[in-house]
């Protein structure tokens, strides 16, 4: 089998962090897969690096300033308050505010860039970051045990030199997140197999295809308990072989989530460790750059024997390493077989039934033949310096820039939700797709943990005891974020505001005046920030022009 360039991503301190006493998510098990992939002596066939943390900055590529700055914040003493009692970011007790977290997601997210990055590059042909692969994550809030979504980070980098990327997901839950993410481009094509029915996160029907220019590029293929090997390869092969004859991407992100495994706790398949790698081995054999990253996976001894061996599939050496296990740090774990296997058990296979597979198979093919082939982007230089060092702008002068950065920021978040409260809703019988939007009402959404929904409450401040909203003169919320700044649909107490008049922003006359460390307004000197946004706000509306002095209340100023 030809050899391939393989980069092998792993931070050590993956495995210290714990989401808490019982919980099913172990990302030690990140750390037991590098020892026996140590133990069969792989990390010499590969280039092993540790990867670069992310930053808050590279993670609001996808996420909110909001939601990044909150997991910055928030601690285990902490999170009732910054939650708004349970009502946004973390709900439900599937993803706990646990110690750490925020480093836990830059080491995730930090290995998934990475590996992009060096495939972007050309330096190597497959990348692994088995940390990562965490699908669920939303934009602005957790899901499912993923706080950060590494993979749609991981190809917002691949984008920036490859016209088009195919995202494969074998996790035997629905890779709700990234399609989300994706819904409405053409640029990434989704395609999920996973268990579909009373299930977590619930979607991931055949009927969810795209919607716009995204139209036929999310591509999904539900299926029921029992599924093995012979029945998930006769719909995995044709599928994506279709796909990369039609789409032709031009790299590929493979997330190799282990409940898909026999014998998972939270799983509901019969897939062997060969049938899960056969994904990789088929990948592998069209030559493509390629990304394998973890996911799920809760039966911690079956997901390090998959992915060990799915390293080996990587490096092309499956067939030379002993099925019997090396002796290694965790090798009591392994009884009482102590062998590189994951085997099936006797589960009924409900999917050849009534010829359902055959049915799930059909209309999968039936969309991909439909699609006018593989869309073309135009090519564009790839910007090899920021937009900050191209204008000239020095770093000391940029951190002083950033607590008015900041505060303009707020006020434009604040105006566009209210921009936003005043559009009125779709009425095409589409489903919703954005990440993004706000409901005041309350949301259902699933648990992982016990596949039931649950409701999202609205926490309303109002209603307690004691509450007095703050507002300036004009009725403009002193500050624009719940805890320090961001939450911009919140005020200060964490009240929901629900004005609906519309506001024009960017186009205040205004500057900063960095002898005095203020914004300067002309012909009204100094504008304190944040106490007086709210007049700031009205300079922005009258576009940059002098507000007149028979048209101002007394108390503006």
């Amino acid at each position: 089998m030809s050899k391939r360039r393989v980069a092998y991503y792993y931070d050590s301190d993956t495995g210290a962090y714990t989401y808490g006493l019982g919980h099913l998510m172990k990302p030690h098990r990140v750390r037991v897969t590098h020892e026996l992939v140590n133990a069969y002596d792989m990390l010499g066939k590969m280039h092993v690096l540790k990867p670069k943390r992310a930053s808050a900055e590279a993670m609001t590529a996808f996420h909110t300033d909001e939601y990044i700055h909150f997991l910055n914040r928030v601690t285990p003493e902490t999170v009732e308050e910054l939650t708004g009692h349970g009502s946004r970011f973390l709900v439900g007790d599937d993803n706990p505010a646990f110690e750490g977290v925020f480093e836990f997601c830059s080491i995730s997210a930090g290995g998934s860039i990475c590996a992009a990055e060096r495939i972007a590059s050309g330096s190597a042909d497959i990348a692994i970051n088995w940390a990562g692969g965490l699908h669920h994550a939303k934009k602005r809030e957790a899901s499912g045990f993923c706080y950060i979504n590494d993979i749609v980070l991981g190809i917002l980098e691949l984008l920036r030199t490859h016209p088009r990327v195919l995202y494969i997901d074998i996790d035997c839950h629905h890779g709700d997140g990234v399609e989300e993410a994706f819904y409405t481009t053409d640029r990434v094509m989704t395609c999920s197999f996973h268990k579909f029915g009373e299930y977590f996160p619930g979607t991931g029907t055949q009927e969810d295809k795209g919607r716009g220019k995204g139209k036929g590029y999310s591509v999904n293929v539900p299926l029921k308990d029992g599924i093995t090997d012979e029945a998930f390869i006769s719909v995995f092969d044709p599928i994506i072989a279709k796909i990369l004859e039609v789409y032709r991407p031009t790299a590929v992100v493979l997330q190799c989530g282990a409940d898909s495994l026999a014998g998972d706790r939270l799983g509901c398949f019969n897939i062997t460790m060969e049938g899960h790698a056969h994904c990789v081995q088929f990948l592998r054999k069209y030559d493509i750059p390629l990304i394998l990253l973890g996911g799920g996976g809760y039966t911690v001894k079956n997901v390090v024997r998959a992915w060990a061996y799915e390293t080996a599939c990587a490096l092309g050496i499956e067939k030379d390493i002993d099925p019997n296990l090396p002796w290694n740090q965790y090798f009591e774990w392994f009884g009482p077989r102590y062998r590189l296997e994951v085997v099936s058990n006797n589960m009924e296979d409900l999917n050849i039934t009534d010829g359902l597979l055959d049915k799930v198979r059909t209309t999968a093919l039936q969309q991909l033949q439909e699609l006018p082939g593989a869309p073309s982007v135009g090519m564009h230089d790839v910007p090899r310096q920021s937009i900050g060092a191209h204008l000239g702008f020095r770093h000391d002068q940029v951190e002083r820039r950033d607590d008015l950065d900041i505060k303009l920021a707020q006020h434009a978040r604040y105006v566009y939700d209210l921009q936003e409260s005043d559009t009125p809703s779709d009425t095409s019988d589409e489903k919703s797709w954005d990440s993004d939007s706000d409901e005041l009402r309350p949301k259902k959404r699933m648990s992982i943990l016990t596949g039931q929904h649950i409701e999202t409450p609205v926490y309303d401040p109002a209603q307690t005891h004691g509450y007095e909203p703050t507002v300036t003169p004009h009725g403009y919320p002193y500050g624009y974020g719940g805890y320090s700044y961001g939450f911009a649909e919140f005020d200060m107490h964490g009240a929901m505001y629900t004005q609906n008049a519309k506001r024009r922003f960017f186009q205040g006359g205004t500057r900063w005046d960095e002898t005095i460390d203020h914004v300067v307004a002309k012909r009204y000197g100094t504008l304190p920030l944040p106490r007086s946004t709210g007049v700031l706000g009205r300079m922005m509306e009258n576009g940059g022009r002098h507000v007149a002095d028979d048209d101002m209340e007394e108390d503006e100023w």
